[in-house]
């Protein structure tokens, strides 16, 4: 049985997310609305997921998870915030957040990325297919916010698309003009020469905000330096690789 501690300071959220995790099997070890109450728990209780608040009593999650990493414990973190600031959710990350998701959020959703981090579900199952496609769309979308690509534009929805086709078959990479960008077209109504524009813009959009460092924090190694930016197929290879290895993990 998966133990999960639950910080949140929404005392009815944190008994429905309490609720849930016990109707779907898991061990809630403890539920806290005080941060430094909740370092004591991840302590004694050795929880495999922290569902957190960043907003709570005493400490906030940031110092949660900066006293969790000093002390060596190995728990994911799912965080919670109203925050859209790059620099709040980049710190999210940065200190080891596995997702950021954005409230008002479902206790189902929440449940949904708890089951992703801690499925051993086969591959070939239709749950695990779900779950994946879900978690994938996820992932996509927190790389996109930690280098500065904004969800209102167009080429965040098909920089996105390109992305789930490319770790699907890294072969059309190989291909974006005549396979991959008409398919996002058919797809969006819209033709492959306006996709690769948008594409061409988003990607320009992350650098003219400097993002650089971002960028090369995420992919673990001096990618991009100065005004340096990638083709647009670069960029779908780039991030499908790193999405494509982090599952085989």
């Amino acid at each position: 049985m998966k133990r999960i501690l639950i910080l949140e300071s929404n005392e009815a959220f944190a008994g429905e997310l309490a609720a849930l995790f016990t109707k779907e099997g898991y061990d809630v070890c403890g539920v806290s609305a005080d941060g430094a109450e909740g370092l004591k728990l991840l302590e004694s209780a050795s929880p495999a997921i922290v569902v957190m608040s960043l907003l709570l009593k005493t400490c906030d999650g940031f110092t949660v998870m900066e006293e969790a990493r000093k002390s060596g414990k190995k728990a994911d973190f799912i965080v919670m915030g109203n925050f859209t600031d790059d620099k709040i959710i980049n710190r999210a990350i940065e200190l080891g957040a596995r997702y950021y998701l954005m409230k008002p959020v479902s206790a189902e959703l929440v449940e949904e990325r708890v089951a992703e981090i801690l499925s051993d579900l086969s591959p070939k199952t239709e749950k695990f297919e779900r779950r994946r496609a879900g978690s994938l769309d996820e992932r996509i979308s927190n790389i996109f916010i930690s280098i500065g690509i904004p969800p209102h534009i167009k080429g965040y929805n098909y920089l996105r698309e390109g992305i789930k086709m490319a770790v699907n078959d890294p072969h059309i990479i190989n291909n974006v003009t005549k396979g991959l960008y008409p398919i996002i077209g058919e797809r969006f109504q819209t033709s492959a020469s306006k996709v690769e524009r948008a594409i061409r813009h988003a990607i320009e959009v992350a650098w003219n905000r400097g993002r650089v460092d971002a960028v090369n924090a995420i992919f673990g190694a001096r990618v991009y330096i100065g005004t340096e930016k990638p083709t647009n197929s670069e960029f779908i290879a780039l991030v499908a690789d790193k999405l494509i290895l982090e599952s085989m993990v």
